[in-house]
């Protein structure tokens, strides 16, 4: 089996997509090779999102990530946007998707919880689809 850069692209890189990067670090390394970026950077990572993905997965993504720009990440094979509600930005790759998630940024713990389940259901989804491509 292949393994695959992958990059999740958000505005900010701040939320979403810093959980899709760790998320996908931890469980699917043995098939993506994860990034994330933004066009625009934060100070840091969503605090709500960093307390969470440490409380269910036990990483530490201070320790690990940063808001970044897409040119501070290698070229990847697939585009992942996280669902920006404003126009999202471009990066070239060989296959491109939208996750079309909301923005969990001032919501409570339970739609964190909720934008973490949807990642890892469409990482899986994701996964299915390259291993029927490569199955033909």
């Amino acid at each position: 089996m292949k393994q695959y850069k992958i990059g999740f692209i958000c505005v900010h890189n701040s939320c979403r997509s810093q959980m899709a990067e760790a998320i996908t670090k931890l469980k699917y390394s043995n098939r993506l090779i994860a990034y994330s970026a933004g066009t625009h950077t934060k100070p840091k990572i969503s605090q709500d999102a960093v307390r969470l993905v440490k409380e269910r997965y036990g990483v530490d993504m201070e320790q690990t990530q940063y808001s970044k720009t897409l040119d501070e990440i290698p070229p990847v094979d697939i585009v992942v946007t996280m669902g920006c509600e404003v126009d999202c930005p471009y990066l070239p790759s060989q296959l491109r998707l939208d996750f079309g998630l909301e923005d969990p940024t001032g919501k409570d713990d339970t739609f964190f919880y909720q934008t973490m389940d949807l990642i890892e259901s469409k990482v899986l989804e994701l996964l299915k689809q390259l291993d029927d491509l490569e199955s033909k």
